[in-house]
């Protein structure tokens, strides 16, 4: 495990944990910590034995959202509008939702704002039953920056995103899960070891499938079905000529179960 002031990161059968641990600040994102964030993306993605990623917090939240110290020295001397948070959250936002490799959001406590907003650019969000969710922009005299707008009404619909964004209300983990904001609900003790349960079930998977699948799903609201279907099939092809695409098939004409090296 390394470790710094605001990051911890740790990789383990295949499954890369990363860990927000700027405790007294309730892992608020300033800018140095949305940078590291990036950065440590970035080295997963591009390294073969990282095959799931897990974001998750220290202590009793996910995350805070944005760091309203930063924000409010960045006032003090005139440079709210341009010292950068918001293009470098954009930055972020963007590097989690389309990292190749498959993402989770194990969610251990209250998630406000751009921390709300990191768990939505996940693929897959588990909650702790003491989770919380909360967008925090209207309260402040805002709107959505770090992406809540587009992801929320693709999940939730579009008036579950209004009243969640317009109202500002604070939605415990059940309401999460009906409306369709998490995927699951687990007892707070189990969420580390439910979270690496699933993990260890991607990273034992096809990894090149689940990039050219995440691609599929996350460009594919933009095409026509005809469109969409010479994607799936450009995608096909590539899968099949992949070392885990030609071991699936040896496997099955072998009638076993499947070793997938993830390339």
């Amino acid at each position: 495990m390394t470790a710094d002031s605001s990051v911890l990161t740790e990789v383990h059968a295949g499954v890369a944990w990363i860990t927000l641990n700027r405790g007294p600040q309730r892992n608020a994102l300033d800018i140095p910590t949305l940078k590291h964030l990036h950065a440590v993306l970035d080295t997963f993605n591009s390294n073969p034995a990282v095959r799931a990623v897990v974001l998750t917090g220290s202590g009793r939240s996910f995350c805070a959202g944005a760091d309203l110290a930063e924000w409010a020295e960045a006032e003090a001397r005139g440079a709210l509008q341009t010292y950068g948070w918001t293009e470098t959250a954009h930055a972020l936002m963007s590097r989690l939702h389309t990292l190749n490799k498959p993402t989770i959001a194990a969610i251990n406590g209250t998630a406000v704002g751009a921390g709300m907003d990191l768990t939505l650019c996940c693929d897959l969000r588990i909650a702790a039953q003491s989770a919380r969710f909360k967008a925090g922009y209207t309260s402040m005299a805002y709107s959505p920056d770090a992406g809540a707008s587009w992801h929320l009404p693709r999940l939730i619909g579009s008036e579950q995103a209004k009243r969640l964004l317009f109202l500002d209300e604070l939605w415990n983990a059940d309401r999460a899960l009906a409306a369709g904001l998490v995927g699951e609900v687990v007892a707070d003790e189990q969420l580390h070891i439910h979270a690496t349960e699933l993990a260890s079930r991607l990273a034992n998977g096809p990894t090149f499938a689940f990039a050219q699948t995440k691609t599929l799903i996350r460009e594919g609201g933009a095409r026509s079905l005809p469109e969409q279907l010479q994607a799936e099939l450009a995608a096909g092809l590539l899968c099949g000529r992949s070392a885990d695409g030609i071991e699936a098939l040896r496997a099955s004409t072998e009638k076993r179960s499947p070793n997938f090296c993830g390339q």
